[in-house]
């Protein structure tokens, strides 16, 4: 049986991880600014509404995305989104999000994102956009 490991919230729209970029004048690859600072939230999260929790064993991830409900919407569309009927299909995409999330945690949450053996990731909307993070230590055994 897996057990509650941890929860925490990333307040804002969902980001995705950027690709390295190239200096051409110093012929160096390096990370975007935005990456950067998007990886410094989640850690900075991660350690104020968790703590120092740290695992060596297999993780499962679920990844909530909630993206902030468009002002040009209409009513009807709006209902369906906070219902969860009507979901996101804008970028960034999920698997560049979990990239970003999973990534930025290596060395914090876990000793590296190898771990993860299950990932659940989902989008939806709500009136106040953030991602919900939650983590779950899957103990051995059948």
């Amino acid at each position: 049986m897996d057990k509650y490991r941890a929860c925490f919230i990333i307040p804002g729209e969902p980001k995705a991880k950027q690709r390295p970029r190239f200096n051409t004048k110093t012929g160096r690859t390096y990370t975007p600014n935005q990456t950067i600072s998007y990886e410094n939230l989640i850690k900075m999260q991660y350690q104020s509404l968790v703590g120092e929790k740290y695992t060596e064993n297999q993780v499962e991830a679920i990844i909530t995305c909630y993206y902030g409900i468009p002002k040009s919407i209409s009513k009807a569309k709006k209902e369906k989104a906070l219902h969860g009927i009507l979901r996101p299909t804008k970028k960034p995409d999920l698997d560049n999000i979990a990239k970003s999330v999973l990534d930025s945690l290596n060395g914090l949450a876990y000793k590296d994102d190898s771990q993860i053996v299950s990932l659940k990731i989902e989008k939806f909307y709500a009136e106040k956009p953030l991602v919900k993070v939650e983590l779950y230590e899957v103990e051995y055994g059948i």
